[in-house]
């Protein structure tokens, strides 16, 4: 986020594609990453590392910030800082902390990548990023993923997925969703509306492309509304009709972009409390979430959390994990509701 520095101590800022944001982590006023590159250098040094001052100074930075650091840290230590960083931590709290050394597409790019690399594919976390990021954020990951790994991300997911599965993220990813206008088309409305309708609950069996092409070239609004007038055609909400019409991922990947089109930070709420259902917690689930979406809109995920979960994102955090990993995530977590 290139914008950061121009809105210092600003809680709300706006994103590429005129989404505004809610951010956990906002830039450090007082910023010295002479002073920041010197107390890395000295805890990556003590014996027995200190990790509470790592965790302290880069998960009170944004990236932009984190990346001075690490050129300040090389010029001091004549080293690099991530590859410092990587042989002092260990466990699911070096994974937060070099997730945190790149930006948030580089992280997403970096997180397809390794749900589409080796023997399987790992469909949740594919799903999850690709059915619940906007077309600004799709059209950064593509140009990230080209720079990182020399392919193309649609080349990769249509390589490693299959059926209406795979068409359905190759449309997404191949990023054609109308922006929002400021003029509302009615008509559009109710056809789209009749279309997803005739389409499914409507006939034996599911036109399965009619679904693809309108829930991934709407814009976010238009489909909100398109949504509401579903109703008035179908006994089922839009939920509730993929859960009768299809199954598997692709019953998985609809549902991500209805919830999502209606209300994305509840869905991470939704994502992360089902993280830490049981005893302990989903750590890659958790991780990817609070890592990804803390320059994003982790503060707005936090209020869903508390009003539709009872108790605070914080709280559920402190209860079901432990350690040096609970600390970063509290401090990226940035306060308790």
């Amino acid at each position: 986020m290139s914008l950061v520095s121009e809105f210092l101590g600003q809680l709300t800022l706006t994103l590429g594609g005129g989404e505004t944001t809610y951010p956990t982590v906002v830039p450090e006023p007082n910023f010295d990453p002479d002073k920041d590159a010197a107390r890395i250098e000295t805890a990556i040094k003590t014996k027995g590392v200190d990790e509470t001052t790592i965790i302290d100074v880069l998960t009170k930075r944004t990236y932009s910030q984190r990346r001075d650091i690490a050129f300040a840290y090389e010029k001091r230590a004549k080293k690099d800082m991530i590859t410092a960083l990587k042989a002092a931590l260990s466990g699911p709290l070096e994974t937060v902390i070099l997730g945190l050394m790149k930006s948030t597409s580089q992280y997403d790019a970096t997180e397809i990548k390794a749900s589409i690399k080796g023997l399987g594919t790992d469909e949740e976390s594919l799903i999850e990023i690709l059915c619940s990021r906007s077309n600004a954020e799709l059209l950064e990951i593509k140009k990230v993923y080209k720079e990182l790994f020399k392919k193309d991300l649609d080349k990769d997911v249509g390589g490693d997925t299959s059926g209406d599965f795979g068409k359905l993220l190759l449309a997404l990813v191949s990023t054609k969703r109308d922006e929002p206008s400021s003029v509302v088309d009615y008509q559009k409305i109710d056809e789209d509306a009749r279309a997803l309708y005739d389409a499914g609950v409507k006939i034996k069996g599911t036109d399965v492309k009619t679904w693809i092409s309108i829930m991934s070239q709407r814009s976010v609004p238009h489909l909100q509304k398109v949504f509401e007038r579903y109703k008035s055609y179908s006994p089922y909400d839009m939920q509730e009709s993929i859960r009768k019409e299809v199954k598997g991922d692709l019953e998985k990947s609809f549902l991500t972009l209805v919830q999502c089109f209606e209300n994305k930070q509840l869905y991470f709420a939704n994502r992360l409390q089902d993280a830490m259902k049981s005893k302990g917690a989903k750590e890659k689930v958790l991780t990817r979430i609070i890592v990804s979406r803390c320059e994003v809109d982790l503060k707005k995920i936090r209020q869903e959390f508390k009003a539709h979960h009872g108790k605070s994102l914080h709280q559920t955090i402190n209860e079901h994990t432990k350690g040096d990993y609970q600390k970063a995530l509290l401090s990226l977590c940035a306060g308790d509701d």
